[in-house]
């Protein structure tokens, strides 16, 4: 049992789909590029988003492969499948070298005792600097150069000799005859109810095995065992060591917690000193949006739409939530912008539903002396170190506090203890800018930490935008506010009255400003006279607008509301 593990866009896609070639898993006639990506999404993107198994047969031996991807965003997925092996190949590309989610993986499989094997793909790309890259592999990670394999995924060069390396060195799977089996993944059949990606630990399990759940308690039957082929193959029994999917007919996948542990109901009750097998945390949603429906009627299909999703992606967390401007619509809490923008992306490609998203948010904690905490990160950078100066500075400006610094030749990692709310106020496109797209980072959410946060509030005729408000850092206020009602009044139409737009924070007003309403020419009708006349007309003018001001109530259409909420989403 292996994985591949590498940075994003480094190439795990297509080497899987030279080893199903090779195996003649499938024809090679009917393989289409990145075969292992059946999500329409991913093939779009050109990335791996979701851990996709595979069973292949080689010279004897059953290999069962896991393709993980690549993004920050998605790196519990890969934590995941490092439980269920024993072994994984550490690719890397020969045009960029060592990446920081090439490093994050290597130490994710090193704290799971796995045997790596390392190779440098894309050997067959004129830009490829293979010998550098080697150099590197040995300093950073430890290994011989005799150990390092040269492939390219794409021709298919060298790719054999590396399946013959996984045979030779990764070892075989150990267990004992009581059942107990890992879930690493689960998605939903509208049909069948919940399947469960399982690994087998100890013991084997029939179809028609009464089976239960550590975690739930849930008791049930096997209805359908099976392995991937790398679709879904029923089978009559799934031995120690096997990698498949058991079909229950629960329907909620609440009751099927990813990191689970499957064992016979039989043996739970003879040994309830069982223990279950380690699992790994939950993954934590840190990036929260407003996801409302441009109309209200639409309300009812959003709901059921991300309900839908959520059956898929037990990593969404959703509750209702009200807006005063946008009316009823849901708090959707994701593991990162990227996993945002896909759900977003899947609501309208697979329930043709396009969703309004309000301004992102981190979650916050109040401390018992009603102090406010946020969340820190861990971060990562792997750059060139020509661009180091631009990096700090960058990180300098976003609150972060150097941790570390590594010099490997011409490169440099970086670790920073840094505000997770950077995230979404642009620190990975700025850091790529800086860089000329060469720098590439990887975090990890490490604790809650005092801030200096002051609410901002958005006031237009003394009405409070609730969508606009938040949280932000005390010595940003004013520039912040102004910024803020700056971009306001180029959005807002105008009315028959004025509009004024104020910031307010601590109590106090910090940026105001003000949109003249039109102006009806009350005079036009007049054909010389008395001044007076035109002076009773004009004041009546003014009462009147003046009445209006009073009377009227803020109006903000969502085209003037989306270019202020809607684009972090955009700058990730």
């Amino acid at each position: 049992n292996f994985a591949i593990i590498a940075h994003i866009d480094h190439g795990k896609s297509t080497l899987a789909d030279r080893f199903l070639e090779i195996t003649k898993t499938i024809e090679k006639s009917k393989i289409t590029e990145q075969f292992l990506d059946q999500n329409p999404i991913s093939r779009k993107r050109g990335i791996t988003i979701k851990l996709a198994p595979v069973k292949m047969e080689y010279q004897g031996y059953i290999l069962n492969l896991i393709d993980t991807p690549g993004h920050m965003d998605f790196s519990y997925e890969v934590s995941r499948t490092l439980a269920a092996c024993e072994g994984a190949i550490i690719l890397v590309d020969a045009t960029q070298g060592i990446q920081a989610q090439t490093m994050a993986h290597f130490n994710a499989a090193r704290k799971e005792n796995l045997f790596l094997i390392p190779a440098i793909n894309k050997i067959d790309l004129p830009t490829a600097k293979a010998e550098e890259v080697a150099r590197d592999i040995e300093e950073i990670f430890g290994f011989k150069k005799e150990d390092i394999f040269y492939v390219s995924a794409k021709t298919g060069e060298g790719v054999g000799e590396l399946l013959k390396e996984v045979i030779k060195k990764i070892p075989p799977p150990q267990g004992n005859e009581n059942l107990r089996a890992l879930i690493f993944d689960a998605e939903y059949d509208e049909h069948r109810g919940v399947v469960a990606f399982v690994r087998v630990m100890d013991g084997e399990i029939k179809k028609r095995d009464k089976i239960q759940f550590f975690q739930t308690n849930v008791k049930a039957e096997a209805l359908e065992i099976g392995i991937f082929c790398p679709f879904l193959t029923p089978r009559e029994d799934l031995k120690m060591g096997e990698i498949g999917y058991i079909i229950t007919g629960v329907k909620d996948i609440r009751l099927v917690r990813v990191g689970d542990t499957i064992t016979s109901l039989e043996l739970k009750a003879q040994a309830p000193r069982l223990k279950p097998l380690a699992g790994y945390e939950d993954p934590k949603p840190m990036v929260f949006f407003g996801v409302y429906p441009k109309e209200q009627k639409d309300l009812p299909l959003l709901k059921e739409a991300l309900s839908k999703l959520s059956l898929n992606d037990a990593s969404l967390s959703i509750s209702t939530e009200y807006s005063e401007f946008l009316g009823t619509g849901f708090r959707v809490g994701f593991l990162g912008l990227l996993h945002a923008e896909i759900v977003k992306e899947r609501l309208k490609e697979e329930e043709g539903i396009e969703p309004l998203l309000t301004l992102p948010r981190v979650l916050y904690k109040k401390a018992e002396n009603e102090e406010i905490l946020e969340p820190y990160m861990k971060l990562t950078i792997y750059t060139p170190v020509s661009f180091l100066g631009s990096i700090m500075t960058v990180c300098q400006k976003k609150k972060g506090s150097l941790i570390n610094l590594e010099y490997h030749k011409n490169s440099a990692i970086l670790h920073y203890d840094i505000p997770y709310s950077m995230f979404i106020r642009g620190l990975a496109s700025d850091l790529k800018s800086v860089s000329s797209g060469f720098a590439t980072l990887d975090y990890e959410i490490s604790e809650y930490k005092k801030a200096d946060l002051t609410l901002l509030e958005i006031l237009i005729n003394d009405t409070s935008v609730d969508v606009l408000s938040e949280f932000v850092y005390s010595d940003e206020v004013e520039y912040l506010a102004r910024e803020k009602v700056g971009k306001l009044k180029e959005i807002i139409p105008r009315q028959q009255f004025r509009q004024v737009i104020q910031a307010k924070a601590r109590g106090r007003i910090v940026a105001r400003c003000e949109i003249s309403p039109f102006r009806k020419d009350v005079l036009q009708k007049l054909y010389g006279g008395d001044r007076t006349r035109k002076d009773k007309l004009l004041e009546k003018q003014k009462k009147g607008k003046s009445k209006l001001f009073g009377k009227s109530k803020v109006y903000l259409p969502q085209e003037a509301l989306l270019p202020l909420i809607s684009k972090n989403l955009d700058s990730k």
